[in-house]
């Protein structure tokens, strides 16, 4: 993540309008050793406001959120900030709401309810710069894209380079930089500045928006086999 070193502890905002929420998360990553939750937000407004004074490395955002919706707060704290990881936690599991997420500029989406192995690693995985799912949002997304798509164009994104088009549809497939690397006998550094490249030329924040317009050109839609 941008701006941190790796020494240092990873620094939560909890953005939810119940306090019995936030306070049950505050208590849990209060327990994880490198994590440290910095502040809190009620309203999509105020986590705005708190993203942009805080700069945290992670914010766990709930979707129905009054004067500010979380899809709608995501996109402003991304744009003002993109190397802010939002990590979506919500009871909300429908098409609309992943999809839309996932536009605005987060790198995760979680359900409420998921367990404490599953928030630490979701953190862990964002502030890394992946993109993560839940179990269950993971098979949505997985059904969504199985249905092969018809009429894309013979050259999807002219403006990437065939070794670009490569890396994206690898990202798409769900493969991270390393696992990339090792298919395409590039060096670690060669495939973060493919990425970094392709991120510029698509206009997306992050992982999770490359996927989103990669797959929807019909770029990457297969199952993959799980990396080593």
């Amino acid at each position: 993540m941008i701006g941190r070193s790796a020494t240092e502890p990873v620094a939560v905002l909890v953005a939810d309008d119940h306090e019995a929420f936030r306070d049950g998360v505050r208590a849990l990553l209060g327990t994880v050793p490198g994590i440290v939750v910095v502040g809190e937000a009620a309203t999509g407004s105020e986590a705005v406001r708190q993203a942009l004074i805080l700069q945290p490395d992670v914010v766990l955002m709930d979707i129905q959120m009054p004067e500010l919706d979380g899809i709608a707060a995501t996109h402003e704290i991304v744009a003002a900030s993109p190397h802010i990881a939002v990590l979506v936690m919500t009871m909300f599991e429908d098409d609309e709401s992943v999809f839309s997420a996932m536009r605005a500029g987060a790198r995760g989406y979680l359900l409420k309810g998921a367990d404490r192995a599953e928030i630490i690693r979701a953190i862990q995985v964002v502030t890394s710069g992946e993109a993560i799912f839940g179990a269950s949002i993971a098979r949505r997304l997985m059904e969504f894209f199985s249905t092969s798509r018809r009429g894309v164009p013979a050259q999807a994104f002219p403006e990437l380079t065939d070794r670009e088009r490569e890396v994206l549809q690898l990202i798409a497939g769900g493969h991270a930089n390393q696992a990339i690397a090792s298919r395409l006998y590039l060096s670690p550094k060669t495939v973060r500045n493919h990425v970094s490249n392709i991120f510029s030329k698509l206009q997306v924040a992050g992982r999770a928006q490359a996927i989103v317009r990669a797959r929807e050109a019909g770029i990457g839609g297969e199952r993959r086999e799980p990396d080593a």
